[in-house]
Parts: structure tokens; C-alpha cells; sequence
């Protein structure tokens, strides 16, 4: 519809003008409405605005804009309703803040996401490669490492003499070393 059409229905009657500019450019102006309001304004809000923009376009367009499309003027006075809506949208919710306030300090975290699964990994490699070994060295790894037992306890604990013990996590452990090697794990990671 052009801007020559729109006045010519216009003169006829004003309602079937404002109807059908309306079904025209509906989903234009409603598509500029949503994307400047959907992070901050409700479904109501964006009608809402919708509505503004179409009243503002009714009382606003006359004989100067007649030459041409109306797309441009209609999408004007819809980014302009728009902002309007947004900044005033903005003032009424808690959504805004400072970067400069102590507030940003709130913002970061103390988790460092990929060191952790990082970690998480290298964890699920070593117990892994620890059961592989089979028992008793397996369990004389964990106890020995993991919870500090001394060799006479993990003897104690096997039925084993504290020599056994000694002997079976030393080679145990290069045992380990070469699983882990193999694994692509060095040393300094573990």
C-alpha cells in the first residue's frame, strides 16, 4: 500500500483505511516491536507497544508522506515507539546495573569450569588406570596414596608382611607410570 492509497481510503472511510494499513504492516511493525522489547518487556508489553505505534502512525501520516511506499515512515515511528517503550521499560525493573558499583565484583566466580573438568578427567584416567592394575596392587595404590596408610596398616590390612607391601607399590607404581604414559598423561599433570 502506498501513501496515495492510504489517503484515497482514507477519505472514504477511516476505519477501513486503519484496518487495512493495520493487516498490511502488522507483522512488520510487530517484528521491530519484539526484537527491541522481548529482553526486558512481556507479550503485553510488545502489543502494547504495537498499538502505540499504529495510533502514532493514524494521527501522524498525511499529504507530505503521499508519494511512495509507507514502509519506511511506518518503520520509523516503529523504532521510535519502540525505544521509547524500552527506555521507559528499563526504568520500572531492576534489570540495569553498574559496571562501576562494587556490584561487579558479584558478578564473576570463583569456579574456573574448565580447570575443574579438567581436573574431573585427569581424576577418572587415574582410577581407571589404577583398576587396571588388578589386586592387591590397586588397593595398595589407593591405600598407600590416597589414604596415607603406611605399609605395616596395608599389610595389616592384605595379610601381607610390611616388605611385601613396600615391594608390590614399587613396582606397582612404575606399572602405573606406564599405563599412564601410554595414556598420554605425563607426570607433571597427576
Amino acid at each position: 500500500m502506498t501513501g496515495g492509497e492510504y489517503l484515497e481510503l482514507l477519505e472514504k472511510s477511516q476505519k477501513k483505511a486503519h484496518e487495512k494499513l493495520f493487516e498490511e504492516y502488522y507483522s512488520y511493525v510487530r517484528a521491530i516491536a519484539f526484537n527491541r522489547l522481548r529482553t526486558v518487556g512481556t507479550s503485553e508489553d510488545v502489543e502494547e507497544c504495537i498499538s502505540d505505534i499504529f495510533a502514532r502512525i493514524f494521527f501522524t501520516f498525511g499529504e507530505k508522506y503521499n508519494n511512495g511506499d509507507m514502509k519506511p515512515f511506518i518503520g520509523v515511528v516503529a523504532k521510535r515507539i519502540s525505544i521509547d517503550h524500552y527506555r521507559s521499560l528499563m526504568r520500572h525493573t531492576d534489570k540495569t546495573f553498574s559496571i562501576d558499583e562494587d556490584t561487579s565484583r558479584e558478578l564473576g566466580s570463583d569456579e574456573d569450569l574448565v580447570s575443574d573438568s579438567e581436573k574431573a578427567e585427569l581424576r577418572r584416567i587415574l582410577i581407571d588406570s589404577i583398576n587396571s592394575l588388578g589386586e592387591p596392587d590397586s588397593t595398595i595404590i589407593i591405600q598407600k596414596y590416597y589414604y596415607d596408610k603406611a605399609s605395616q596398616q596395608i599389610g595389616e590390612l592384605l595379610s601381607m608382611k610390611p616388605s611385601t607391601v613396600r615391594m608390590r607399590c614399587k613396582r606397582a607404581v612404575e606399572k602405573l607410570r606406564s599405563i599412564l604414559v601410554k595414556r598420554g598423561i605425563k607426570e607433571e599433570m597427576i
